[in-house]
């Protein structure tokens, strides 16, 4: 493939030069012999200054989104209004436009994208498709899990990705779409067969500024990014959010929408108990008996909208039966640990206070039952929206009987003082609560505490498998933690071996 070509539906403002092109990449220590750079501006640095490293790496091209850059001789030149859309036009090209060839299931709002799209994909295996999955916990390829170091990966690994998907046969793909994503065109000229929004809960202000930006840029994916509006676009009515984006789509898509109790797609006959959900799913092509290991009312949300993306795609009535009956858990979310203690232990990801609060009910549902008590462990992260920590710090303690506030991941900040601002919402709730910074202390003092009917809830960081402070980034497992601890503790599961 040559430069002219690689830039076919890119925005350009000038450009000079042609050569062949093996490669592309945005990172200058990546880049290899014959490759295009993309030099652009980005959150926390800015890959023009990185132009001359890339040429002397042997890139023959640059794509850069500065005018302050000059032309350099015997370099294809193109100058951009945009590095990340150019980013994704090039990468399309260059992969010969993967996403075309794939139906792609995007899933966007604050909580619930992770479960959802672990539906979907069982859904679609039930009915023998081969697929695609992108998201926080992990990435799926036909025959292939790999790490997940983004929720939604830049737009060059993400056609990497699929086109590799596709080169093992896959027909679909579910993806996660973040705001950030969203907002800084990493999905750009990604068309979007099936978009599923599930709620707007606070979360990410730090960045988006307001709840209506925040909202605008999950918007996005209905508008269509850099693309026509998906075909068909799966919304939550029972969300305020969702009835704007619904009066939004309803004339760009066409609309499925969902709830308890309303929308094309709601539940009758619900019931909930500790071992799973069950419910008679009413669809526009009639009713559909379900049961479902996933517990809450909070997962049944999380089926709805699966339900109707995978309906948007063409699942028969069995397939959809078959797929839900056998989605039995998704890494950190609501993930129990079991070293045969008598009280129940449970990791999840809730990182906002509306997902702390939905957290905290499901446990007081289920402890009520023995009699038992709630005990959080839970911390807010570092470097982003402070405004939710007291927010957060209420949900804990309402929720809860004793709730330890310890570090999520502090990043940059002094741990004391993020769990200083979480410190007012707790006092307002008026629950027993103490303070330990130390994430893995905090957690054997609440295993410690426990007794027989209990339930330990350690929330916040779910699927994570590190922890990120001023001194870096090393390794922290929740799930691995407490079941150490619980061994400290003289607990150990049936058939397991010291």
């Amino acid at each position: 493939m040559n430069f002219l070509e690689m830039l076919d539906g890119a925005e350009v403002l000038s450009q000079s030069g042609d050569c062949g092109i093996k490669g592309l990449d945005y990172d200058s220590r990546r880049v290899m012999p014959s490759w295009v750079f993309v030099a652009m501006r980005g959150e926390s640095t800015d890959g023009n200054r990185y132009i001359d490293t890339a040429i002397a790496a042997g890139a023959v091209a640059v794509v850069t989104d500065s005018l302050q850059q000059t032309p350099l001789p015997g370099i294809a030149w193109a100058v951009v209004p945009h590095g990340r859309r150019a980013l994704a036009r090039l990468s399309a090209n260059f992969y010969k436009r993967p996403a075309e060839r794939l139906r792609v299931i995007g899933v966007t709002g604050t909580n619930g994208k992770t479960t959802t799209t672990f539906i979907v994909e069982a859904i679609l295996q039930a009915a023998a498709r081969k697929n695609a999955l992108v998201g926080t916990v992990e990435y799926h390829l036909p025959g292939e899990v790999l790490p997940a170091p983004h929720t939604t990966p830049e737009s060059l690994e993400l056609n990497q990705m699929f086109a590799r998907a596709l080169a093992h046969g896959a027909t679909e793909a579910v993806m996660e779409v973040s705001s950030h994503a969203l907002q800084q065109a990493r999905v750009f000229a990604i068309p979007f067969d099936v978009a599923v929004f599930s709620n707007l809960t606070q979360d990410h202000l730090d960045y988006h500024g307001t709840m209506e930006g925040y909202f605008a840029a999950k918007r996005i994916l209905f508008e269509g990014c850099g693309t026509e509006p998906p075909r068909c676009a799966i919304v939550n009515l029972d969300d305020e959010y969702g009835r704007k984006l619904a009066d939004f789509s309803r004339h760009r898509s066409h609309l499925f929408t969902y709830g308890i109790r309303q929308g094309d797609f709601h539940a009758e006959q619900l019931e909930m108990t500790p071992q799973g959900n069950s419910f008679v799913l009413t669809t526009p092509s009639g009713p559909i008996k379900l049961r479902s290991p996933l517990i809450g009312l909070v997962n049944v949300y999380n089926v709805l909208a699966a339900c109707g993306a995978a309906y948007a795609r063409g699942c028969t009535t069995e397939q959809i039966m078959l797929g839900i009956a056998g989605m039995s858990r998704v890494p950190g979310r609501f993930e129990r640990v079991d070293e045969s203690q008598p009280f129940a232990v449970v990791v999840d990801y809730a990182h906002t206070d509306d997902a702390l609060k939905n957290l905290t009910g499901l446990a007081r549902d289920f402890a009520s039952r023995s009699n038992g008590r709630v005990i959080t462990v839970f911390g807010c992260g570092g470097d982003r929206d402070r405004t939710k920590r007291p927010k957060m710090g209420r949900a804990a303690g309402v929720g809860s009987d004793f709730v330890i506030v310890t570090s999520d991941n502090p990043r940059s900040e002094d741990p004391m003082a993020i769990i200083e601002d979480s410190v007012p919402g707790l006092r307002e709730a008026g629950t027993r609560f103490i303070a330990e910074p130390d994430r893995r202390k905090a957690i054997a003092h609440a295993l410690a505490e426990a007794r027989a009917g209990d339930i330990v809830l350690i929330a916040g960081k779910g699927h994570e498998r590190t922890q990120t402070t001023r001194e870096g980034e090393f390794a922290f497992d929740d799930y691995q933690v407490a079941s150490e601890e619980l061994n400290r503790l003289g607990y150990q599961r049936k058939g397991a071996h010291a």
